[in-house]
């Protein structure tokens, strides 16, 4: 049996938590009496109804932390997007990955691989002929050994 389960809208602030431990680890030291995690609460109510989409585009797949019950021990998110077809995908079928998290106590247990093959599967049960993510430097050769290969990133960004 699997350890790695579709996260339901039961798990949405645990997902949070594991999202905020992500947050963390890629940025800079806060100042004294910040909140990291003011946005949550306004976040929940989207996320619970995103996790109630089996069907949807949007997916969570999880792993139950083995010492505290109630807890998440990994995460990965994922979502299914369409682009006008090309030479190499014709249907536009595009996932990206997001959110990859281990909890600290549970680390370098095979967890996020885990999880990682669950969201592939998923993508291409779906159809995705391609699949995008960012890596941190620490998360890399996870990506590289599941067969992702860096690419130039033109990426730029406007903040509405």
């Amino acid at each position: 049996m699997s350890l790695v389960r579709r996260a339901l809208p039961e798990d949405a602030d645990e997902v949070l938590r594991l999202r905020q431990v992500m947050i963390d680890s890629l940025s800079a030291p806060r100042a004294a009496g910040d909140d990291p995690a003011g946005w949550h609460e306004e976040s929940l109510p989207t996320l619970r109804r995103r996790l109630s989409e089996p069907d949807g585009d949007f997916a969570a797949f999880v792993v139950d932390h083995p010492e505290r019950p109630g807890a998440l021990a990994a995460l990965v998110v994922g979502t299914i997007e369409y682009r006008i077809g090309r030479a190499g995908n014709p249907r536009g079928t595009v996932g990206f990955v997001f959110s990859v998290a281990t909890d600290p106590e549970a680390r370098r247990r095979g967890f996020a691989r885990a999880c990682m093959d669950a969201l592939l599967s998923w993508f291409r049960a779906r159809g995705a002929a391609q699949v995008h993510l960012t890596a941190s430097a620490d998360a890399a050769p996870l990506y590289a050994s599941l067969g992702f290969r860096p690419k130039p990133d033109p990426l730029m960004e406007l903040l509405l």
